[in-house]
């Protein structure tokens, strides 16, 4: 199963970007609590799954929310492989220097910002326009894709995996849920309201029940299952690992 995940990734074309965004919610869609922690709601295999998406592609991508409010490592620990370059976006130059995703260990680490602020030592910056307070997750691609980085892991926060959706600046998409219900505090992805069912997306998906408990969707977001919708098996494969 594990290979099965990756080989789009790996198996993508050179010419252009692919992009996967990783989702992890509880049963009830909530991604932390109204306090704000979120560690631990997916258990160790969807971690293991998020370490081998990380071993997989060229850089992971963050928006510098992520990195205030949980300063995660964005490396490779779990399993093994190389530590993909790391991205935070960070328009307004808010990333502290002390930031662990910023630590020098090999890895190229990179700031896409609107500002003129420096970045700290080592650190290589991408300079992008703002409009409307947001940058265009697509020239955040292209950008990126200019630098040597063609396959791109968006890890968080769900805004920024929303707006890279919203953009159709994402190729697949992995939401791992864990069988828990938290009850109350933020929700996973906020995208643009649309009128009728008929409207949304219905990419074509395969559900891998992990080890441990958690079940993963495997969304193939350039797929449209809409003419489709009528007939309830349609784009939909099922399989039970571990």
């Amino acid at each position: 199963m594990a290979d099965d995940l990756c080989d789009p990734i790996r198996n993508a074309s050179p010419g252009r970007p692919y992009v996967v965004a990783q989702l992890g919610q509880s049963l009830d869609g909530r991604v932390a609590t109204p306090s704000g922690e979120s560690r631990w709601i997916n258990r160790d295999a969807a971690l293991d799954h998020l370490h081998r998406l990380r071993a997989c592609v060229d850089a992971v991508v963050v928006g510098v929310g992520t990195v205030l409010a949980d300063d995660p490592q964005l490396n490779v620990r779990r399993v093994t492989g190389s530590h993909p370059a790391r991205v935070v976006i960070d328009p307004n130059a808010r990333l502290p220097a002390s930031a662990k995703c910023l630590a020098d260990d090999g890895a190229r680490r990179i700031v896409v910002r609107a500002c003129q602020e420096p970045a700290p030592a080592g650190v290589e910056v991408i300079r992008l326009p703002v409009t409307d307070g947001r940058m265009d997750p697509k020239a955040i691609v292209s950008a990126l894709f200019e630098c040597g980085l063609k396959k791109l892991l968006i890890e968080g926060g769900p805004q920024t995996i929303s707006r890279f959706i919203d953009a159709n600046a994402v190729d697949r998409l992995h939401v791992l849920v864990a069988p828990l219900i938290i009850g109350s505090g933020p929700t996973g992805l906020t995208l643009e309201p649309i009128c009728r069912l008929a409207e949304a997306r219905r990419p074509r998906t395969c559900v891998h029940l992990l080890e441990d408990g958690d079940v993963l969707f495997d969304c193939d977001l350039r797929s449209d299952g809409r003419k489709q919708h009528e007939r309830a098996d349609d784009g939909y494969e099922y399989s039970a690992d571990g």
